[in-house]
């Protein structure tokens, strides 16, 4: 089973940091750190507990969160009020992979962190990256089904490869390249009317029959 990934909140008011904390633990494949509320709190757990992601406000008591960001050579995503086009390209300019105004619905936070999650799993291990897979990743975090520079045949040779020697569903198959699930599915079926790949039916637990691919041998 995959650990979790780690987020750090960082947040001077007890209270946003406590909810986006909440958000966190509630969305699968990740887990919250104990919130912080200053930068030097902030660096300490940084120091100590290794996140693999910082949720972080601009504005800050002691300091600035671009800044810190800057400096902590992590992933981060800055959540704050501030919407002036210089603070923003100075957070991007930083490393950040995202941002976020305040105030937001709670289904972009979730939809950023489920976009991080799949930008994170494409880029995972040491493995060399074509430039198919840097554009991906980069076209899932900016919120894009797909870059455009892909083809259809480039897709689905990585579909081709998420399914190795065993057998997946689409969720998996999207999981593992980093694209949606109706989009595996697109090219599963593509490829199985050209029998590329085998599918058969299974019944789980509800007693729902899945679809499940293989590669032909």
């Amino acid at each position: 089973m995959t650990d979790p990934l780690r987020v750090l909140v960082l947040d001077d008011d007890f209270r946003v940091g406590q909810l986006h904390r909440a958000i966190v633990d509630d969305q699968p494949g990740f887990a919250a750190l104990e919130p912080v509320r200053s930068l030097a709190e902030a660096r300490e757990s940084i120091r100590t507990t290794r996140p693999d992601l910082l949720l972080a406000d601009v504005y800050l008591p002691d300091g600035d969160g671009i800044g810190l960001v800057r400096e902590a050579g992590i992933d981060a995503i800055l959540i704050s009020a501030a919407d002036d086009a210089p603070t923003v390209r100075r957070a991007l300019r930083s490393g950040a992979v995202g941002y976020l105004l305040k105030p937001f619905d709670r289904r972009a936070l979730t939809g950023l962190l489920e976009r991080y999650a799949r930008y994170r799993n494409l880029l995972a291990g040491d493995r060399p990256l074509r430039q198919e897979d840097t554009d991906r990743a980069l076209a899932i975090m900016h919120g894009s089904a797909e870059p455009v520079s892909i083809s259809r045949s480039a897709t689905e040779q990585l579909v081709l490869a998420a399914l190795g020697d065993g057998e997946a569903s689409a969720a998996e198959v999207g999981e593992r390249v980093g694209i949606s699930r109706a989009t595996a599915q697109r090219h599963l079926a593509a490829l199985a009317a050209r029998t590329v790949v085998e599918v058969s039916l299974r019944y789980g637990a509800t007693g729902r029959p899945e679809h499940r691919y293989a590669a032909r041998t």
